[in-house]
């Protein structure tokens, strides 16, 4: 029995220091140096090469260094081997700040006032009341429920829509297909955080913001490919949309001659809203690892058929 990490070498380090205090007895290995394949049960990494795991036999479970498992090929994915998405402390905690920080930049106008200071222009704006304002999160999983709770201790009025039902502590909630137009006509502030998959893919287009209030506002941090990129320009061009912020694209890293760059309504980071911190990530895995050989299933595992 034996542990695969494939990360970048500063991060292996440290993860390899939690193993060896937490966890003395697993034996530990970077790839592609890991010993006997057929030694494997247990790997961590965030893109695979193709067919990789069908080099372990013995393989039981796939630990996901993210939120999200789309960049894992599911149709050559082992049917035995278990696919876990990542679920720990830092990663949540990072999505919150980056989501409530832009959530305020948006509503004040935060964008605007520094392209004033860049023109040396003293122009102050009317404000808009949080609790006149509403946010809604499509997404609410391990991520979009703790952003709803910190937006809505700001006062804002929040909205979630999810494929199946959910209820959840002081917001609205929305559910399907079927009450997607009515989760978007009031929704003033729309916030994805939603896996890929092939029903979002493309999701946000010129159908999906004509929906939207006019002057709303957008933030993608779920994956570049649920955005048609020119649509969303379209939108922000014909003024519909107010601000776009942008922490994924497609493709990534977005290419120098991309509109969006210079767009004065888009608001771009380099995929930076939440990271696995090497110290909690590793021992989210261990503990995995544990209650998996305890007979319990895994925190995170993802549906084949969901593909999240």
């Amino acid at each position: 029995m034996s542990f695969v990490l494939k990360l970048d070498q500063k991060r292996e380090r440290h993860w390899k220091d939690v193993f060896h205090r937490l966890m003395p007895d697993m034996p530990f290995h970077f790839y592609p140096d890991y010993g006997d394949p057929a030694d494997v049960e247990y790997i961590a990494m965030w893109r695979p090469e193709p067919d990789l795991f069908t080099r372990f036999p013995n393989l039981r479970l796939v630990f996901s260094l993210g939120a999200g498992v789309d960049q894992f090929d599911l149709s050559t994915f082992p049917d035995h081997v278990g696919l876990v998405k990542m679920i720990e402390p830092s990663l949540t905690a990072g999505m919150v700040e980056y989501v409530t920080a832009f959530v305020l930049a948006t509503h004040r106008d935060l964008p605007l006032y520094r392209t004033q200071q860049m023109q040396h222009l003293w122009k102050p704006h009317t404000e808009r009341r949080a609790d006149r304002t509403s946010v809604g999160i499509m997404g609410m999983g391990t991520l979009g429920i703790p952003c709803a709770a910190a937006i809505r201790a700001l006062g804002f009025n929040v909205r979630g829509w999810n494929r199946s039902h959910k209820d959840v502590d002081g917001v609205s909630m929305f559910v399907g297909n079927e009450q997607l137009d009515a989760f978007l006509a009031e929704t003033d502030i729309l916030i994805s955080l939603l896996p890929l998959t092939p029903q979002t893919r493309g999701l946000f287009n010129n159908a999906l913001f004509a929906r939207l209030p006019a002057g709303a506002s957008v933030i993608n941090a779920g994956r570049g490919p649920q955005v048609v990129t020119d649509d969303l320009l379209a939108a922000l061009d014909s003024g519909h949309l107010r601000w776009a912020v942008l922490d994924v694209t497609d493709p990534e890293p977005l290419p120098a001659d991309s509109r969006l760059w210079d767009h004065p309504g888009v608001i771009i980071t380099p995929h930076i809203a939440s990271n696995t911190h090497p110290e909690s990530g590793a021992e989210s895995v261990i503990n995995t690892i544990r209650n998996f050989q305890a007979g319990r299933t895994p925190e995170g595992l993802v549906d084949r058929q969901k593909r999240y």
